[in-house]
């Protein structure tokens, strides 16, 4: 994902001008208390999902921080190289971790894509 230019303290202000924030907080907090919210669904949430595994348990899986996969599942920032191939490897075949991690023990649902949750509308 290629990464926006930061705004200048200018264009911060012009835009914060623009807004009416106390009026997009009320209304956030409102649709929070109706349910009206909705999870964001990456396709390395749902590889993490197909493998059963915890964001600890993939984490160490890949060898990364916990952090730096939910910073991964949030889109702040993207998985490179090796940890790109593993998580591919994890979204198509769940049970090939087996090979990398003995401990792996497979979900007892049938191998595939995980499905999205309900969003509320």
């Amino acid at each position: 994902m290629p990464q926006k230019k930061p705004m200048s303290d200018a264009e911060l202000a012009a835009f914060e001008a623009s807004q009416d924030l106390e009026a997009l907080l009320v209304q956030s907090a409102r649709e929070m208390g109706a349910g009206k919210t909705r999870k964001v669904y990456t396709p390395l949430v749902a590889a993490r999902e197909n493998t059963g595994l915890s964001q600890a348990g993939f984490a160490k899986l890949l060898g990364v921080s916990v952090r730096t996969l939910q910073q991964w599942e949030q889109g702040r920032r993207e998985p490179t190289g090796a940890a790109k191939t593993l998580i591919a490897i994890a979204e198509k075949m769940p049970e090939a971790l087996r090979a990398v991690d003995p401990d792996y023990k497979a979900p007892r649902r049938a191998p595939g894509r995980a499905k999205a949750r309900q969003i509320k509308a």
